[in-house]
């Protein structure tokens, strides 16, 4: 097995919901929003967002500003909120130094998971990135598991990790891929989903497990 270690973007390397509630409250006001609009964006956006969501929302609230120059404020209010803790990157830093290859999956459009990777200090941490957006695909496909492995300069066939939150994204795509896998617990497991390979409360407890990996 080669040293490739893919993870998780949202949940798992960066905090994604504290930053989403700052950077929504932020273009709120700066758009003088209706508290309607705000609630709708809280609930649409709560798991993932793109720019059509910022089309409907200008629909749904008949505003002036266009779909493209909603989404980009987003963006870039995302960008600068979302944050990856000092010490999951200092993680990541020591298994670079120990010889693994690094990858982000992520489910998401590539423009705002690009700039939460940039803005968080990850970009200069990874080997590659794959977001769903780029092939219009979403984890579990295995596929974007391909893509993942292949920005990174090495082949799905020879195996790795997959690091994330979400059991069927991550955990079932992973085993689907023929990766090993280890799942950060907090959301329901669904039943008959094939069991990860270990099960951490906090990410650098998997770079823990991956630098203590014995290799032949």
């Amino acid at each position: 097995m080669q040293r490739l270690a893919l993870f998780d973007l949202d949940g798992t390397l960066a905090d994604r919901q504290a930053a989403l509630s700052g950077a929504l409250t932020c273009l709120c006001r700066s758009r003088a929003l209706s508290s309607d609009a705000e609630r709708w964006l809280r609930i649409e956006l709560a798991d993932r967002a793109t720019v059509s969501d910022f089309a409907r929302l200008r629909d749904a609230f008949d505003l002036k500003a266009s779909a493209t120059d909603l989404w980009q404020e987003y963006v870039d209010l995302m960008s600068a909120a979302v944050t990856c803790r000092p010490e999951v990157l200092e993680g990541l830093t020591r298994l670079r130094a120990a010889a693994w290859t690094i990858g982000i999956i992520t489910n998401g459009a590539g423009d705002i998971q690009r700039a939460k990777i940039a803005g968080t200090g990850l970009a200069s941490l990874v080997d590659g990135v794959a977001a769903s957006g780029d092939l219009g695909i979403r984890k579990p496909d295995r596929r974007l598991f391909e893509l993942a492995a292949a920005r990174c300069g090495v082949s799905l066939a020879d195996s790795g990790w997959i690091i994330g939150d979400n059991p069927i994204g991550d955990i079932g795509g992973g085993h689907q891929a023929g990766l090993r896998t280890i799942w950060l617990r907090g959301r329901p497991w669904p039943d008959g989903l094939l069991v990860a390979h270990h099960v951490v409360d906090d990410v650098t407890d998997a770079i823990t497990i991956l630098l203590n990996e014995t290799w032949e």
